[in-house]
């Protein structure tokens, strides 16, 4: 098990979020307790693969430490558990804030999984690579929700929703561009970078910000 650090904690709150996310996906979709559960992990731990197999860690962190499987699947199995226990919170006024509360999941995740992606190529040993840092953040944040939304039958959420790939590379800039100029320690540009995707994702949201479209 992985040691208890502020990335630890990091990783923890967005596998929690990116999890709730893809439960309630599969939920709205109307799957079954194993294709939640599927979609659930899948969007917890995605991105997180992804990342590791572009810097060839093998195996990925996900299959060597069983901890962020195991809190994606309790947290999807909470979810499960609550709205079968009481399906009447799907029927009534309470389902309204789904979107509201998928954008703030999606946020937390978003945020913590984008400057997870940079902390994991820096100490890889690929620092001086500032365009990789930031590209593996992005991943990072974004690739479990892509394949999630793919597996759902849906377009993309980073394709269709208020400038979300947008606030992860700012973020991921910030982060990236704090740490290199030795401005602040890397745990501190990292709940910078990871705080300032948070904001903007909510800040589009409420605002109803997005990116121009052909037609």
């Amino acid at each position: 098990m992985p040691q208890i650090t502020l990335t630890f904690f990091i990783e923890i709150i967005g596998t929690i979020a990116f999890a709730s996310s893809g439960a309630l996906v599969g939920i709205g979709r109307r799957m079954d307790l194993f294709g939640i559960m599927v979609l659930g992990v899948t969007t917890a731990v995605g991105g997180g693969i992804i990342r590791d197999v572009i810097l060839n860690l093998m195996p990925p962190t996900t299959f060597r430490y069983p901890v962020y499987m195991a809190t994606a699947a309790l947290t999807v199995l909470l979810i499960f558990m609550v709205i079968r226990l009481r399906p009447d919170i799907m029927r009534t006024h309470f389902f309204n804030v789904y979107e509201q509360v998928m954008n703030v999941l999606d946020a937390i995740g978003l945020g913590a999984f984008t400057v997870l992606g940079i902390n994991s190529a820096i100490t890889a040993g690929y620092g001086e690579y500032r365009f990789l840092l930031v590209f593996l953040g992005v991943m990072t944040g974004i690739g479990g929700g892509v394949v999630r939304d793919m597996m759902a039958g849906e377009t993309p959420y980073v394709m269709r929703k208020h400038v979300y790939a947008t606030a992860s590379i700012i973020g991921a800039i910030v982060c990236v561009l704090l740490w290199m100029w030795k401005l602040t320690s890397l745990n501190t540009a990292m709940l910078i970078g990871g705080g300032l995707v948070i904001l903007i994702r909510m800040l589009a949201s409420h605002f109803r910000w997005n990116l121009p479209r052909a037609m």
